[in-house]
């Protein structure tokens, strides 16, 4: 069965989010010194491909470390909404208890761009608890971030109703048409996000 990688890259170049501190990659050993290759990681926790536990925006809330590992994995339903989020479209996916939901924006394609992480969709308040409603375990987006306001509603509303949140989806235009299990695994750090490499699987 084919895999599709909908994470980006981890690199100097990655872009971050306002504020967020850069990514740094330096050699802490090299072939011709100590015989061996070794590398120096500095980034933030939110910084490319990443999952947000609800810690994240909430006081005393779980980290990623206390979510089952079952919770990174499911069924994949693709919702289009390049042409926006509604509320219409998103109850015509056929979304299941413990499904993974990915929301194909079309911003990864400006992803070095200023534009991504100023002028980006974000869903309603009504689709959020949709999801919630629905027992989804993950929603994920290919864009900056699942909130375009400074008090993060959407971040809030989803952590609180036990849907975890993934950023910085890629490669989203690959899945359209197709029945797919999502693998979104975080690096293994008990605190409020971790980068993840999150892959698709045709079914």
């Amino acid at each position: 069965m084919p895999y599709i990688d909908l994470s980006v890259t981890l690199d100097d170049d990655t872009p971050v989010y306002p504020g967020d501190p850069p990514t740094q990659i330096e050699p802490a050993g090299t072939m011709e010194r100590e015989g061996w290759t070794d590398h120096r990681l500095t980034t933030g926790n939110h910084t490319g491909t990443h999952i947000d536990a609800p810690l994240h925006m909430i006081a005393g809330g779980k980290t990623l470390g206390q979510i089952p590992l079952g919770r990174f994995i499911g069924r994949g339903r693709l919702i289009d909404v390049r042409q926006g989020f509604t509320l219409q479209t998103v109850q015509s996916a056929d979304i299941e208890p413990g499904d993974i939901v990915l929301f194909y924006t079309g911003m990864n394609a400006h992803y070095h761009e200023p534009v991504y992480f100023e002028t980006y969709p974000v869903m309603s308040a009504e689709i959020a608890q949709y999801l919630i409603e629905h027992k989804v375990k993950l929603a994920g987006v290919d864009a900056s971030s699942v909130d375009n306001t400074e008090d993060f509603p959407v971040h809030k509303q989803l952590l609180h109703g036990g849907v975890l949140v993934a950023e910085n989806l890629a490669n989203l235009d690959q899945l359209v048409g197709k029945d797919f299990t999502v693998y979104a695994l975080p690096i293994k750090l008990d605190i409020d996000a971790a980068p993840a490499r999150i892959i698709a699987e045709i079914n």
